[in-house]
This record gives C-alpha cells, sequence and structure tokens, in this order.
C-alpha cells in the first residue's frame, strides 16, 4: 500500500449527511438503492448504494452517514450520482455503511 501525505487526505471532502429518502434501483447491474442525503451547507445530494443485503428501505431514512461529496458525478445506468456513499465489505463482498453513532451537523467532515 502507497503512503499517502496528510495533504493527500485532506483532499478527500468526507462528510455526514443524513439520508432523506430511498427508492429501488432496478436498472442497476447489482441490487442497489438510490439515495438522497442531506449535507447541510453543501445541499442535498444523491446517489446510489449496493446496500441491500443489510438494509430496507425503511429503516435508512435519518440515518447519519459519511459520504465523499468531492468527486466527479459519475453516470450509473440512467442515474447521475453525485457523491460516494462510504461502507465496508464483508466476508461475501456486501457492504455495510460507514455510520455515525452520536448525532453530528450535517455536512460536518471527517477530521
Amino acid at each position: 500500500m502507497e503512503t499517502i501525505s496528510w495533504n493527500d487526505f485532506e483532499k478527500v471532502d468526507l462528510r455526514a449527511g443524513t439520508i432523506l429518502e430511498v427508492t429501488d434501483f432496478p436498472e442497476a447491474r447489482k441490487p442497489a438503492y438510490k439515495l438522497k442525503v442531506d449535507f447541510g451547507p453543501h445541499g442535498i445530494l444523491q446517489s446510489s448504494a449496493q446496500i441491500t443485503r443489510y438494509y430496507t428501505r425503511e429503516e435508512l431514512p435519518g440515518r447519519q452517514i459519511l459520504g465523499v461529496i468531492n468527486f466527479p458525478k459519475k453516470q450509473i445506468a440512467n442515474f447521475m450520482s453525485e457523491f460516494l456513499v462510504t461502507g465496508l465489505a464483508d466476508e461475501n463482498g456486501d457492504i455495510v455503511l460507514t455510520t455515525i453513532d452520536k448525532p453530528v451537523p450535517n455536512g460536518s467532515k471527517l477530521i
């Protein structure tokens, strides 16, 4: 693994956001949801996430997650992703969300 500098790390804009809305994404190649997330002063952004193994649509709204908000937009099927949802793969490759265990203001930067 390559070592990075502190300056390299600071370029990655990881922010807290609250999931507002979750919809199915049947056009995705792998099972996924479309998410709308409130990043406070950075706005409401949308992304997709392959998190259907561990999460239902109904349990996700209101949950705070970490997202990378300074990647370029990316087209996924017929959908434009505006940020990267962060998570960790389990032993089967299924994604577990990176979540926040105490409430913080939306838009808070990971430091």
